[in-house]
């Protein structure tokens, strides 16, 4: 039985736009400014030796026992892959304990402790000493450890006032009309393009072009390509410049019972230089550091002023949980290999093409889904390109051609 998962979230939002507008003031719940990876842990001796590749915030050390064990917990850190171990210590276990803590776990030949510790003079070096010493001498207090002040992760302490207009209240989603043959066999393609409304996403520095307008024509020309070659049946979230939440996005690929879901967008890097297109699928844990921080700003498109308008609910746990099902987020994964192959003829991609990560947009259960972040509008060459009459034929016939191709194949395998 299908479920209409935008229910409460549209629950929420009649009663949220029951006002004009917001006005909320406030400071904006934020992240540390930087976070440092774990890059390399090395466990020699009675010295252990931890690296980040940017700032943390500080680590703090305990001992346990049965098995013999030291832990050290860092804030404002991101766990990476094992160690190197030696001596004292013989594994060492890593992993994120919550999003701000990186928890290391050192498993012991015998009962110790840690005596003394600092960072170094940069920030991005943890050394520990150790000291072997009899079970009755563990002791269940936590040692912390500081980097020097001048290099430590502070949260900004700007207080910001935002009023955003929301428009009139909705009571629910109207589905979008389906193009192309009237025929309910003929596989459903569900085209998302990003942002719209009080959210431009993006904001290029070259032109001032906004995200929402520059990916919802790409949507259009994807969408006119597949009504022209006619195999497969196609609808957009938004044809139009309007604001939708995440949930709703994917519920609507739901509710039409979509074969596949397509959301559009392009990306922004502090670099100017970084450039080419990227396939995001979905994953609880990200592929690279990168991956993570681009699905947290995408993520926060639902929150206006602090409010969630997406909201937390039921439904979503109700999601995750079907996530053990994993068919759907393999046949994700397939389908990004075949857009890269396919797109890839068209315009040019990143050294790594596809990308996992937790994008609230990924998460309908059921509905083969990915995000593709058609290039990048802090680049010049991308800026152009996206934005042209031609670029967006070149995206329209990458993407068009992955899509006839992924069905062809399932149709062969039946």
């Amino acid at each position: 039985m299908k479920i209409d998962w935008t229910q409460k979230g549209r629950r929420m939002h009649k009663q949220i736009m029951a006002f004009a507008t917001i006005l909320a003031s406030g400071l904006l719940t934020i992240n540390p400014a930087v976070a440092g990876s774990i890059s390399r842990i090395e466990a020699d001796g009675s010295e252990i030796t931890i690296s980040f590749d940017d700032l943390v915030e500080g680590a703090s050390a305990f001992s346990l026992v049965g098995p013999n064990r030291i832990a050290i917990d860092v804030r404002g850190g991101k766990a990476g892959q094992g160690g190197y171990a030696n001596g004292i210590v013989k594994a060492v276990r890593q992993g994120q304990y919550d999003i701000n803590t990186a928890r290391i776990v050192f498993d012991l030949d015998r009962p110790a402790v840690i005596t003394n510790g600092s960072f170094s003079n940069d920030g991005k070096r943890l050394s520990l000493s150790m000291r072997s010493v009899g079970q009755s001498q563990i002791s269940s207090g936590r040692q912390s450890f500081l980097p020097p002040v001048q290099f430590r992760a502070e949260p900004p302490r700007k207080s910001y006032s935002v009023k955003v207009p929301l428009g009139k209240p909705q009571d629910s989603v109207r589905l979008p009309k389906i193009y192309g043959p009237n025929d309910s066999s003929r596989p459903l393609v569900v085209i998302d393009a990003g942002h719209g409304g009080h959210d431009p996403g993006t904001v290029s520095p070259h032109g001032g072009k906004y995200e929402k307008n520059v990916v919802l024509a790409i949507a259009i020309a994807v969408r006119d390509r597949l009504i022209a070659g006619g195999q497969v049946r196609v609808a957009l979230t938004r044809d139009t410049d309007s604001f939708l939440v995440l949930e709703e996005r994917y519920g609507i690929a739901r509710r039409l019972g979509a074969d596949l879901f397509i959301s559009i967008h392009a990306d922004a890097a502090g670099n100017e230089e970084a450039s080419g297109a990227t396939v995001y699928t979905l994953s609880e844990v990200a592929s690279d550091r990168e991956a993570a921080k681009l699905a947290a700003r995408e993520n926060k498109a639902n929150i206006i002023n602090g409010i969630n308008l997406g909201g937390a609910t039921h439904d979503v746990s109700s999601i995750l949980i079907d996530l053990t099902q994993r068919e759907t987020m393999n046949v994700s994964a397939d389908f990004a290999k075949l857009l890269h192959r396919e797109t890839s003829r068209q315009m040019t991609f990143r050294k790594i093409p596809h990308r996992y990560a937790s994008f609230v947009v990924l998460k309908a259960p059921d509905t083969p889904s990915v995000l593709f972040e058609t290039g990048y509008l802090t680049n010049k060459d991308d800026v152009a390109f996206l934005n042209s009459r031609q670029g967006r034929t070149k995206v329209a016939a990458g993407v068009a051609s992955a899509i006839e191709s992924h069905f062809a194949r399932k149709l062969a395998l039946r």
